[in-house]
């Protein structure tokens, strides 16, 4: 059951991911205890062996909930509803959910997360800026084209960093709680200027070239993704990027009191520390 001592840690699922490991990072900074779920801590956690879920929930004060592939995958939020009732019964107190804008999965993940008796937060997220630099879309960029099945559409791209911040303060400060934030970036861009300011950052020669759907899964197909992360990405390709999300969200400024972070200040930080070799 719940321990009520200091010692209680936090379980960050996805902790090694783009905003678990900044989340993980950051509590441990304060001096909090941190427990990372994955198949290769210990415990070891994974989504598709529940069996592995009650060990990694024994003790913990709250988790953080970074479902893995996506939300907007197929069963996500059965699955998601199942944990997070299982964390409250065994003495979870407080859950972070972390979601995705204009996907009705993810939303009906929300809506599980809200029925399960926990104080939660949920952090509905636009693209991350760091996919870019810290996913599949780097080694597009390393190789001088990023080709996606998108068009003009604008973006609101947001940091992984800002998403942390939001998701720490959720856990530290209960003013958080039952609050939903939408966190975007501060402007809209299109992929075409989000790789232009890419290239600018880092003095690299780099174009964006738009494909359609049916060559981006060809290619996902020759480089050996399974035919269900296949599908799933070209559906965020070609269904969440059709100009639903294509408005800002005020969820930064709400939950921590500033402006959220500027693509053009990412692509800066990211060439600097060398996410996509040395800058030119």
């Amino acid at each position: 059951m719940q321990s009520e001592n200091a010692n209680a840690p936090f379980l960050i699922l996805g902790g090694t991911g783009k905003t678990g490991r900044r989340i993980a990072e950051q509590l441990a900074a304060q001096g909090l205890p941190v427990r990372i779920g994955s198949r290769k801590a210990m415990p070891a956690f994974g989504w598709d062996d529940r069996s592995s879920w009650a060990e990694a929930l024994e003790g913990v004060r709250a988790a953080y909930i970074a479902y893995h592939p996506d939300l907007a995958a197929p069963g996500a939020a059965e699955t998601v509803g199942e944990f997070a009732r299982l964390a409250v019964s065994r003495g979870v107190k407080r859950l972070v959910l972390l979601s995705g804008r204009g996907e009705p999965e993810a939303q009906r993940a929300e809506q599980a997360v809200i029925a399960s008796g926990a104080q939660w937060t949920v952090l509905r997220c636009s693209w991350f800026a760091q996919n870019f630099s810290e996913s599949f879309m780097r080694d597009m960029v390393l190789s001088g084209e990023v080709a996606l099945p998108v068009g003009d559409v604008g973006e609101p791209f947001v940091d992984a960093d800002d998403i942390a911040d939001a998701a720490v303060a959720a856990f530290t400060d209960d003013r958080h709680i039952g609050q939903l934030y939408e966190l975007t970036g501060p402007r809209l861009l299109s992929f075409r200027d989000a790789v232009a300011e890419i290239a600018a950052a880092s003095g690299r020669d780099i174009r964006f070239t738009e494909i359609t759907p049916a060559d981006f899964e060809a290619g996902l197909v020759a480089e050996g993704l399974p035919p269900d992360l296949n599908a799933l990405l070209t559906m965020l390709f070609t269904e969440v990027l059709d100009g639903r999300n294509a408005h800002l969200g005020d969820g930064v400024e709400r939950g921590l009191g500033r402006r959220a972070r500027d693509f053009r200040d990412y692509a800066t930080a990211a060439a600097a520390s060398g996410a996509w070799g040395e800058t030119k």
